[in-house]
């Protein structure tokens, strides 16, 4: 049975500029496992992805001036096991099934819907959960090598 080794916890207001914060902090965190240079370049990415998410789609509809926060909860498990969760009390997403398929987006033509299929191609595993009105978890996990 794996054990977490060790957890962090985070609390961010959602702004373009914690997209980088978010990405150090989780990596540097994560160092303590001694991660080969392509595993924390993925997991770098796949956290910039959701936390860009959030700041993008989920707070949306905040009059301006406000600004929602995002949650970062990291977990290190001794068996090397990675599980990044991150969300927000946004405006949740009406259908997962619809969100995660490519090219779908909320976010005008300017973006290319493709935030979870980038997140997925960075981690061995993704589950979305969300609630319309109440918010968006995303749950990453990432096995190191040996």
């Amino acid at each position: 049975m794996k054990r977490i080794i060790n957890e962090m916890k985070l609390r961010l207001p959602a702004i373009s500029l914690n997209e980088s914060v978010a990405r150090s902090c989780v990596s540097a965190f994560c160092a303590s496992l001694n991660p080969r240079v392509d595993e924390i370049g993925d997991l770098r990415c796949a956290v910039s992805e959701a936390v860009t998410n959030c700041i993008v789609h989920a707070y949306r509809d905040l009059p301006p001036g406000e600004t929602g926060q995002i949650y970062i909860s990291v977990r290190l498990y001794d068996c090397r096991e990675i599980s990044v969760e991150i969300s927000d009390n946004g405006c949740g997403i009406e259908d997962v099934g619809l969100a995660r398929r490519p090219t779908f987006t909320t976010g005008g033509e300017e973006r290319c819907g493709m935030g979870f299929l980038v997140m997925e191609s960075f981690t061995d595993s993704l589950s979305v959960k969300s609630k319309p009105g109440r918010g968006t978890t995303v749950l990453m996990r990432k096995i190191l090598s040996p």
